[in-house]
């Protein structure tokens, strides 16, 4: 797959309560991704950033809120849960 793709798949990590929970209990990450993002594309994307093992990847597509001026944007979320003895630190904490 093409290192270009691979770095255009991930948006951004979705920080909330929620998502720091799963990550706590469940080494499960959340991740705003393209909304033409595949699971397989997601995985190899994830593995390739963060050098970590992804053991699988479940997606949904999040509907924009209508707004009083039109709507906003559709986007996809991702949940991508990190096999044993792998994890990702957003925070920078050392």
């Amino acid at each position: 797959m093409n290192e270009a793709r691979l770095f255009s798949i991930i948006r951004a990590p979705h920080i909330s309560e929620k998502s720091t929970q799963m990550a706590e209990k469940h080494r499960q990450i959340v991740f705003r991704v393209a909304l033409d993002a595949s699971k397989d594309e997601i995985k190899a994307a994830v593995e390739h950033a963060f050098s970590v093992k992804v053991e699988a990847v479940r997606t949904l597509r999040v509907k924009g809120k209508p707004k009083r001026q039109g709507r906003r944007q559709d986007w996809k979320k991702s949940y991508v849960t990190l096999a044993p003895g792998h994890d990702i630190d957003f925070t920078g904490a050392a």
